[in-house]
Protein backbone atom coordinates (compact mmCIF):
# COMPACT_ATOMS: atom_id res chain seq x y z
CA UNK A 1 0.00 0.00 0.00
CA UNK A 2 1.39 3.40 -0.98
CA UNK A 3 2.47 5.48 2.04
CA UNK A 4 0.71 8.57 0.72
CA UNK A 5 -2.32 9.51 2.81
CA UNK A 6 -5.17 11.53 1.39
CA UNK A 7 -7.56 13.86 3.16
CA UNK A 8 -10.96 15.40 2.51
CA UNK A 9 -10.36 18.63 4.43
CA UNK A 10 -12.11 17.89 7.74
CA UNK A 11 -8.84 17.86 9.66
CA UNK A 12 -7.67 21.10 8.04
CA UNK A 13 -10.97 22.75 8.92
CA UNK A 14 -10.66 21.50 12.51
CA UNK A 15 -7.16 22.96 12.84
CA UNK A 16 -8.27 26.27 11.37
CA UNK A 17 -11.19 26.53 13.80
CA UNK A 18 -8.90 25.65 16.72
CA UNK A 19 -6.57 28.49 15.76
CA UNK A 20 -9.50 30.89 15.49
CA UNK A 21 -10.78 29.89 18.94
CA UNK A 22 -7.35 29.71 20.58
CA UNK A 23 -7.58 26.02 21.51
CA UNK A 24 -4.49 23.79 21.52
CA UNK A 25 -4.99 20.60 19.49
CA UNK A 26 -1.36 19.58 18.77
CA UNK A 27 -2.07 15.86 18.39
CA UNK A 28 -4.80 16.45 15.83
CA UNK A 29 -2.64 19.04 14.03
CA UNK A 30 0.30 16.60 14.00
CA UNK A 31 -1.89 13.96 12.37
CA UNK A 32 -2.77 16.47 9.65
CA UNK A 33 0.89 17.37 9.18
CA UNK A 34 1.76 13.67 8.91
CA UNK A 35 -0.70 13.31 6.04
CA UNK A 36 0.70 16.36 4.29
CA UNK A 37 4.26 15.10 4.66
CA UNK A 38 3.25 11.66 3.40
CA UNK A 39 1.83 13.25 0.25
CA UNK A 40 5.32 14.52 -0.62
CA UNK A 41 6.30 11.04 -1.80
CA UNK A 42 8.80 11.91 -4.54
CA UNK A 43 10.43 14.58 -2.41
CA UNK A 44 10.74 12.17 0.53
CA UNK A 45 12.32 9.49 -1.65
CA UNK A 46 14.94 11.98 -2.80
CA UNK A 47 15.52 13.21 0.75
CA UNK A 48 15.94 9.64 2.01
CA UNK A 49 18.98 9.27 -0.22
CA UNK A 50 20.52 12.54 0.94
CA UNK A 51 19.66 12.89 4.63
CA UNK A 52 21.06 10.56 7.27
CA UNK A 53 19.69 9.41 10.59
CA UNK A 54 19.72 6.47 12.99
CA UNK A 55 18.47 3.02 12.06
CA UNK A 56 15.13 1.95 13.58
CA UNK A 57 16.71 -1.40 14.40
CA UNK A 58 19.20 0.29 16.72
CA UNK A 59 16.39 1.53 18.96
CA UNK A 60 14.90 -1.91 19.61
CA UNK A 61 17.89 -4.20 19.36
CA UNK A 62 18.20 -4.68 23.12
CA UNK A 63 14.52 -4.23 24.02
CA UNK A 64 12.40 -7.12 25.26
CA UNK A 65 9.67 -7.73 22.67
CA UNK A 66 6.89 -8.28 25.22
CA UNK A 67 7.86 -5.11 27.07
CA UNK A 68 7.89 -3.12 23.84
CA UNK A 69 4.40 -4.34 22.93
CA UNK A 70 3.10 -3.42 26.39
CA UNK A 71 4.70 0.01 26.08
CA UNK A 72 3.12 0.53 22.66
CA UNK A 73 -0.29 -0.36 24.08
CA UNK A 74 0.16 2.15 26.90
CA UNK A 75 1.37 4.82 24.49
CA UNK A 76 -1.62 4.38 22.21
CA UNK A 77 -4.07 4.49 25.11
CA UNK A 78 -2.59 7.63 26.68
CA UNK A 79 -2.25 9.45 23.35
CA UNK A 80 -5.85 8.66 22.47
CA UNK A 81 -7.05 10.14 25.74
CA UNK A 82 -5.10 13.31 24.96
CA UNK A 83 -6.57 13.42 21.45
CA UNK A 84 -10.09 13.13 22.84
CA UNK A 85 -9.25 15.76 25.46
CA UNK A 86 -8.18 18.18 22.73
CA UNK A 87 -11.19 17.44 20.55
CA UNK A 88 -13.65 17.86 23.41
CA UNK A 89 -11.94 21.09 24.49
CA UNK A 90 -12.40 22.43 20.97
CA UNK A 91 -16.06 21.45 20.88
CA UNK A 92 -16.62 23.10 24.26
CA UNK A 93 -14.91 26.28 23.07
CA UNK A 94 -17.03 26.32 19.92
CA UNK A 95 -20.17 25.69 21.95
CA UNK A 96 -19.36 28.55 24.31
CA UNK A 97 -18.41 30.93 21.50
CA UNK A 98 -21.42 30.24 19.30
CA UNK A 99 -23.90 29.57 22.15
CA UNK A 100 -24.65 26.03 20.99
CA UNK A 101 -25.07 24.54 24.48
CA UNK A 102 -23.49 21.24 23.39
CA UNK A 103 -23.79 18.29 25.79
CA UNK A 104 -20.34 16.67 25.66
CA UNK A 105 -21.56 13.47 27.28
CA UNK A 106 -24.13 13.16 24.53
CA UNK A 107 -21.40 13.75 21.93
CA UNK A 108 -19.59 10.73 23.36
CA UNK A 109 -22.76 8.64 23.08
CA UNK A 110 -23.37 9.68 19.47
CA UNK A 111 -19.78 8.91 18.49
CA UNK A 112 -19.94 5.51 20.19
CA UNK A 113 -23.19 4.70 18.38
CA UNK A 114 -21.59 5.02 14.96
CA UNK A 115 -18.68 7.19 13.91
CA UNK A 116 -15.25 6.84 12.35
CA UNK A 117 -13.71 7.41 15.80
CA UNK A 118 -16.06 5.12 17.73
CA UNK A 119 -14.25 3.14 20.40
CA UNK A 120 -14.74 1.60 23.84
CA UNK A 121 -12.70 4.49 25.21
CA UNK A 122 -15.72 6.70 24.56
CA UNK A 123 -17.52 5.04 27.48
CA UNK A 124 -15.26 6.60 30.17
CA UNK A 125 -15.16 9.81 28.11
CA UNK A 126 -18.94 9.98 28.16
CA UNK A 127 -19.07 9.11 31.86
CA UNK A 128 -16.54 11.83 32.66
CA UNK A 129 -18.75 14.57 31.23
CA UNK A 130 -21.89 12.96 32.61
CA UNK A 131 -20.38 13.04 36.11
CA UNK A 132 -19.07 16.58 35.70
CA UNK A 133 -20.67 18.53 32.81
CA UNK A 134 -18.34 21.47 33.59
CA UNK A 135 -15.18 19.35 33.31
CA UNK A 136 -12.57 21.64 31.75
CA UNK A 137 -10.37 18.87 30.35
CA UNK A 138 -10.63 15.09 30.18
CA UNK A 139 -7.21 14.81 31.79
CA UNK A 140 -8.78 16.25 34.94
CA UNK A 141 -11.23 13.37 35.19
CA UNK A 142 -10.03 11.10 38.03
CA UNK A 143 -10.45 7.85 36.09
CA UNK A 144 -8.87 9.02 32.84
CA UNK A 145 -6.18 11.03 34.60
CA UNK A 146 -5.20 7.95 36.58
CA UNK A 147 -5.16 5.86 33.40
CA UNK A 148 -2.72 8.28 31.74
CA UNK A 149 -0.57 8.35 34.85
CA UNK A 150 -0.42 4.57 34.85
CA UNK A 151 0.41 4.42 31.13
CA UNK A 152 2.93 7.23 30.93
CA UNK A 153 5.99 5.08 31.65
CA UNK A 154 5.40 2.97 28.55
CA UNK A 155 4.30 6.04 26.64
CA UNK A 156 7.55 7.86 27.35
CA UNK A 157 9.65 4.81 26.52
CA UNK A 158 7.84 4.40 23.21
CA UNK A 159 8.35 8.03 22.16
CA UNK A 160 11.98 7.82 23.29
CA UNK A 161 12.60 4.65 21.27
CA UNK A 162 11.04 6.22 18.20
CA UNK A 163 13.27 9.29 18.51
CA UNK A 164 16.33 7.12 19.09
CA UNK A 165 15.53 5.08 15.99
CA UNK A 166 14.68 8.06 13.80
CA UNK A 167 11.04 7.01 13.45
CA UNK A 168 8.52 9.83 12.95
CA UNK A 169 5.95 9.50 15.73
CA UNK A 170 4.61 13.03 15.59
CA UNK A 171 1.13 12.47 17.00
CA UNK A 172 2.40 10.47 19.98
CA UNK A 173 5.19 12.95 20.68
CA UNK A 174 2.85 15.94 20.44
CA UNK A 175 0.31 14.23 22.70
CA UNK A 176 3.03 13.68 25.29
CA UNK A 177 4.15 17.31 24.98
CA UNK A 178 0.52 18.38 25.40
CA UNK A 179 0.23 16.30 28.57
CA UNK A 180 3.50 17.64 29.98
CA UNK A 181 2.57 21.22 29.08
CA UNK A 182 -0.87 20.91 30.64
CA UNK A 183 0.47 19.49 33.88
CA UNK A 184 3.27 22.08 34.21
CA UNK A 185 2.49 25.04 36.45
CA UNK A 186 5.28 27.25 35.05
CA UNK A 187 6.21 26.95 31.39
CA UNK A 188 9.25 28.44 29.59
CA UNK A 189 7.02 30.77 27.55
CA UNK A 190 8.22 33.59 29.76
CA UNK A 191 11.16 33.62 27.33
CA UNK A 192 8.70 33.85 24.43
CA UNK A 193 7.12 36.89 26.04
CA UNK A 194 10.54 38.49 26.53
CA UNK A 195 11.35 37.94 22.86
CA UNK A 196 8.01 39.38 21.74
CA UNK A 197 8.63 42.46 23.84
CA UNK A 198 12.25 42.81 22.71
CA UNK A 199 11.49 42.54 19.00
CA UNK A 200 7.99 43.98 18.80
CA UNK A 201 7.34 45.92 22.03
CA UNK A 202 4.30 43.72 22.69
CA UNK A 203 4.73 44.07 26.50
CA UNK A 204 4.60 41.29 29.05
CA UNK A 205 3.25 40.65 32.54
CA UNK A 206 5.40 40.27 35.64
CA UNK A 207 4.83 37.74 38.41
CA UNK A 208 5.33 40.29 41.18
CA UNK A 209 2.79 42.91 40.10
CA UNK A 210 -0.22 43.41 37.85
CA UNK A 211 -0.31 45.24 34.53
CA UNK A 212 1.49 45.23 31.21
CA UNK A 213 5.20 46.07 31.19
CA UNK A 214 7.62 47.03 28.42
CA UNK A 215 11.39 46.93 28.84
CA UNK A 216 14.26 48.36 26.80
CA UNK A 217 16.17 45.19 26.00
Amino acid sequence: MLDKAGQKGTGRWTAQVALDLGVAIPTIASAIDARVLSSMKQERVAAAAALKGPSPADAVRTVDRAQMIDDLRDALYAARICAYAQGMALIRAGSDHYKWNVNLSEIGRIWKAGCIIRARLLDPVRNAFKTDPALVNLLRDPELGQAVDKAQGGWRRTVSRAAKGGLPLAAHASALAYYDSYRTARLPQSLTQAQRDAFGAHTYERIDRAGAVHSEW
